[in-house]
């Protein structure tokens, strides 16, 4: 059954209706969703990195970090990064002198730096089976005309890499969306879901407006299907099928 029109016009834009605390929280969840995966892709360049450069300390490091992340439920290391994390990095902070007492750390660059930690174990191993993909021929070719290890990577690597990580890391930013939801629980970041929960509780149309919320991520997932599809395009242009 289709919602009345008292309940539709609950969606109107300013003091009458949620439509722009609903559109705001949606801003805000793509820009925690980008933010988040973009340090999640460092982390996992990082752990890659260390797990194939060779050195058994820094192996250990990043296979210690990806075995806890992924061992752990996402919704208790963003209980635990949000609120132990910004009290650890406030007290370094204050520790060597860059920022005094008063400083806080924003909900916003809490909840990244806790998504983009823990997407970094799943993108290190993405990463790393992409690296260890690409053929050795091309590096060592790359190496025999002299290019150096930086140039290696963004004209050979990089390029190469992205056409076999692609897939995993599109899975990444499709899981991301949705996981940013669960900032909700820290309640001091006001996107999609806490806006449709504050919406829904002010209302008491529990149904209506989180199925609105239901239907923003869908939207989002839709519109990012569509855009992975045309980057995978993109990235495999001249292979042959």
């Amino acid at each position: 059954m289709m919602p009345d029109q008292s309940a539709w016009s609950l969606l109107a834009y300013g003091d009458t209706g949620w439509g722009d605390e609903l559109l705001r929280g949606l801003a805000l969840t793509i820009q925690i969703s980008v933010c988040s995966y973009f340090v999640g892709f460092c982390f996992g360049l990082l752990g890659a990195g260390a797990k194939l450069h060779g050195n058994r300390v820094l192996y250990h490091i990043a296979d210690v970090y990806t075995t806890l992340i992924r061992a752990v439920p996402e919704l208790l290391l963003i209980l635990l990064l949000y609120y132990s994390g910004t009290s650890a990095l406030k007290a370094i902070l204050v520790g060597i002198g860059i920022a005094g007492e008063d400083v806080q750390i924003s909900g916003f660059a809490a909840a990244v730096g806790a998504l983009g930690f823990i997407y970094g174990a799943y993108m290190t191993e993405i990463l790393r089976g992409a690296i260890l993909a690409v053929p050795k021929g091309q590096m060592e070719a790359a190496r025999s005309f002299g290019m150096r290890p930086p140039l290696r990577f963004r004209r050979i690597l990089f390029p190469l890499m992205l056409r076999y990580a692609l897939p995993g890391m599109g899975n990444q930013w499709l899981n991301i969306t949705k996981d940013s939801a669960l900032i909700v629980v820290v309640g001091s970041v006001q996107e999609l879901l806490n806006a449709g929960s504050t919406a829904a509780g002010a209302t008491k149309d529990y149904l209506f407006f989180y199925s609105m919320t239901a239907a923003c991520f869908l939207f989002l997932t839709v519109a990012s299907m569509l855009v992975l599809a045309i980057l995978e395009r993109r990235v495999n242009r001249g292979l042959r099928r």
